[in-house]
């Protein structure tokens, strides 16, 4: 599965390099994430628990980024395994570019699914990683943007 998209957030790119490399900020941003730890250098741990059609599943695993060229890209890739349900990896190259608005946040993701999530069907799957994909970068932009930022 293949998606990408631009947001406009109105920071400066420093400001939104920081939070996309914040751990805190981050685990704000993510649907269902109930804990992260770690660091950009070493890379981060999580625990996302997520509904998909008829399976939930806590998914456990590792992110890392590389390609790091601050503050204008990398590349962030992960895997998560979900028991049962299956598992999910998948890359994000994410960039940042000056606009008269403030920053221009580019992302292209390529992911894929496996297990009893596979057999849920591609528009399903689709679906919900665009929702999952928006309802970040809402959270994203609206913690970027706001009062605490």
């Amino acid at each position: 599965m293949e998606m990408s998209g631009t947001r406009t957030i109105a920071a400066d790119r420093e400001t939104v390099w920081r939070h996309l490399n914040d751990a805190e900020t981050l685990r704000a941003c993510i649907p269902g994430c109930e804990e992260l730890t770690g660091n950009p250098e070493d890379g981060f741990e999580a625990v996302v628990k997520q509904k998909v059609g008829p399976v939930r599943a806590t998914f456990k695993g590792g992110v890392a980024l590389s390609n790091v060229n601050p503050p204008e890209s990398y590349t962030i890739s992960g895997e998560g395994k979900g028991g049962v349900a299956g598992f999910a990896k998948g890359a994000a190259d994410v960039t940042l570019a000056e606009v008269a608005e403030g920053t221009e946040l580019g992302y292209a993701v390529d992911a894929k699914v496996g297990g009893k999530l596979a057999q849920l069907g591609s528009r399903l799957i689709d679906g919900f990683a665009r929702k999952m994909a928006d309802e970040f970068f809402d959270r994203f932009k609206a913690r970027v943007e706001g009062p605490e930022a």
